[in-house]
């Protein structure tokens, strides 16, 4: 059984207990259609080590698995998808590490158990750089990235387009937050979330990318 705890210290400054897994898998049952959906996309604005996010991409690389595991290419295909749809936000440094990493490794054992000798080493680097991008060192009620040199916290849309391209936009943590929150004033434009109709805000990307292989994702970044 995992410790829920990590430190007496770190609860105090920082409020941090870990999620028992029996009570994540419960959780998780509630909106057990949205976990198999390899395109659902999920936002743990207090990821930890990632309790929630490895679970949830388990059961992912679980239908992944089943539907496409006699075609090596598919079967990256949709895992990159699976892994693209997972974000997270943690306040300690190390904690953002240590999930991205059980990340990886669920990915890496499950990619490597199925192709061993013909798993591709730039289909890991494209998805180690995902993470990067996806799980974030920020605090998310102040919007903002944690270091030296705090910015707005910035993610990307991983949007698939035909066969194996993948197109990358850019948009602000900020933009994607409801309205409907104590410090509406942070937010003074309508959002993603607010309700549907006429009125529905349609968040505009800061940065967009040309389509690119979605095993070459990180060289865009080079560019």
């Amino acid at each position: 059984m995992e410790k829920q705890v990590n430190s007496k210290q770190r609860i105090a400054d920082h409020g941090e207990v870990y999620t028992d897994p029996r009570e994540v898998n419960a959780m998780l049952d509630l909106v057990k259609y949205q976990t198999e959906r390899i395109d659902s996309l999920f936002l743990e604005p207090a990821c930890g080590t990632g309790n929630f996010l490895t679970e949830i991409l388990e059961r992912k690389l679980q239908v992944v698995e089943l539907r496409y595991r006699k075609s090596q290419l598919e079967y990256e295909r949709n895992a990159f998808l699976a892994v693209s749809s997972i974000y997270g936000i943690d306040i300690l440094e190390d904690n953002v590490v240590k999930c991205r990493n059980r990340l990886l490794d669920i990915f890496d054992q499950k990619y490597s158990g199925l192709y061993k000798k013909a798993a591709k080493e730039k289909c890991r680097e494209a998805v180690e750089f995902i993470l990067e991008r996806n799980i974030i060192w920020g605090d998310a009620l102040s919007l903002k990235t944690v270091g030296d040199e705090p910015q707005f916290i910035v993610f990307s849309e991983w949007k698939p387009l035909n066969g194996s391209m993948i197109k990358r936009r850019d948009f602000m943590f900020s933009g994607l937050i409801p309205r409907f929150l104590p410090k509406p004033d942070l937010f003074p434009e309508p959002d993603l979330f607010s309700e549907l109709g006429d009125d529905a805000f349609i968040p505009k990307p800061i940065r967009e990318f040309p389509p690119i292989h979605f095993q070459r994702v990180a060289d865009a970044e080079q560019h």
